[in-house]
């Protein structure tokens, strides 16, 4: 099969589409429009690697409450994350990952290569199962 290339998709910034200090809060139907996700994550990684953050190193955490779109949208960053040089994924266990067990992991000591730089969290909760 060969290696996995990524692909550029042309998009545009889309209206609105400003996260806040409580994330990015909009209805799920708003997220599966066309390139919306993907405008969000893409965006968010540019501005990750921006800041200095090596995607080779460390862990990014993907998780969420188990909402309608969680799958899709899991398997969507997954893609755009290695498309981005990220290395290692820690995914909660069927998408199931709280936002304290998120700040937990993140905080948690170890290896560089270990260490979490930073999450994905689904959820419409400040602080799900918490």
């Amino acid at each position: 099969l060969g290696p996995l290339l990524p692909t550029k998709v042309k998009t545009a910034p889309i209206e609105g589409q400003k996260p806040g200090t409580s994330g990015l809060r909009k209805k799920t139907k708003v997220f599966m429009g066309e390139n919306y996700l993907e405008n969000f994550v893409q965006s968010t990684f540019d501005a990750v690697k921006a800041a200095g953050t090596d995607l080779g190193v460390g862990t990014l955490l993907i998780g969420g409450d188990g909402r309608y779109f969680n799958p899709a949208a899991i398997q969507t960053i997954i893609k755009m994350a290695f498309a981005n040089g990220v290395t290692r994924v820690w995914v909660g266990q069927d998408g199931l990952l709280s936002t304290p067990a998120v700040s937990a992991i993140i905080r948690e000591s170890g290896p560089v290569w270990k260490k979490a730089f930073g999450a994905f969290i689904l959820t419409a909760s400040h602080n799900p199962g918490g």
